[in-house]
């Protein structure tokens, strides 16, 4: 599932593949720029930004575009059979002499120009793994609000960008709350502590090629993913519920036992199951 930590992965390889190129081929296939011809340009960068890719390009453009749940970008040397799904997922081809990048199931897919990026990303609260890091104005926006679920607030990419349902549900279970505790309710030192430890998960799992929370091979996760069998550690069965307003609702996990508070209600927009 595309995070903060998987986005900066395939932003490295993008630039690695593309940055200083000039492109020989270039294939947007949404309706809006499906005219739009990229070739004689080269690529500048490739720049995560949260879950956004900003691949910059010669003549004050960007291609942006959004992974979202299952979207990804593949790079292939030419030659090479292309593999990331059928044709009809194929949103955006971009090649080179020596390789070619390609767009499967991109949600979103725009050509802007380069000055208008914060069109598309000024929205965005501090980027865990960019330069614009502020570990105050990410715990004073999550604050904002603080009567809304711990969840939901993390997953809000208006206060920090980067955190996506794993990272929502292992932050949780290492603050030792539940993921409907109003977010205004937690403890001072446990307020302190979220930020760092939020950018401390997507730090060591920006290299790694499996997410891993807890640092035990074998046993990456403490709970996402991992309904129904014991607690790493107080065996307790781990919950699974939707958290979510009705319209985006989420799983999430967490242990009973080691993360005490509210229980998910209708009202939340939690279903047990």
């Amino acid at each position: 599932m595309p995070e903060g930590d998987t986005v900066w992965q395939a932003a490295r390889r993008l630039h690695h593949a593309l940055a200083g190129e000039v492109l020989t081929r270039s294939d947007l296939r949404v309706p809006r720029f499906a005219t739009a011809d990229l070739t004689g340009r080269a690529v500048l960068d490739v720049t995560p930004r949260g879950k956004h890719l900003l691949t910059r390009i010669e003549g004050g453009l960007t291609l942006h575009s959004h992974l979202r749940m299952d979207g990804s970008w593949r790079v292939y040397t030419n030659g090479q059979r292309w593999n990331g799904g059928p044709v009809h997922q194929i949103r955006a081809i971009l090649g080179t002499p020596g390789r070619t990048a390609v767009g499967y199931r991109l949600p979103v897919l725009e050509l802007l120009r380069t000055a208008d990026e914060d069109r598309a990303v000024g929205h965005l609260g501090p980027d865990l793994l960019g330069p614009d890091w502020d570990p105050g104005v990410a715990l004073s926006n999550l604050l904002e609000d603080p009567s809304r679920p711990l969840g939901e607030a993390l997953l809000d990419q208006r206060n920090l960008a980067g955190v996506g349902n794993v990272f929502k549900s292992e932050l949780c279970f290492l603050l030792g709350v539940t993921p409907w505790l109003p977010v205004g309710d937690l403890s001072a030192d446990r307020a302190e502590r979220l930020p760092e430890l939020a950018r401390k998960l997507l730090e060591f799992n920006r290299e790694r090629a499996v997410r891993s929370t807890t640092g035990r091979h074998g046993q990456d996760l403490f709970v996402y993913g991992r309904a129904r069998r014991p607690c790493l550690r107080c065996r307790t069965p781990i919950r699974l519920a939707d958290q979510g307003d009705g319209s985006r609702a989420r799983p999430t996990y967490w242990c009973p036992t080691c993360q005490p508070g509210p229980a998910p209600t209708p009202s939340q927009g939690g279903i047990p199951r």
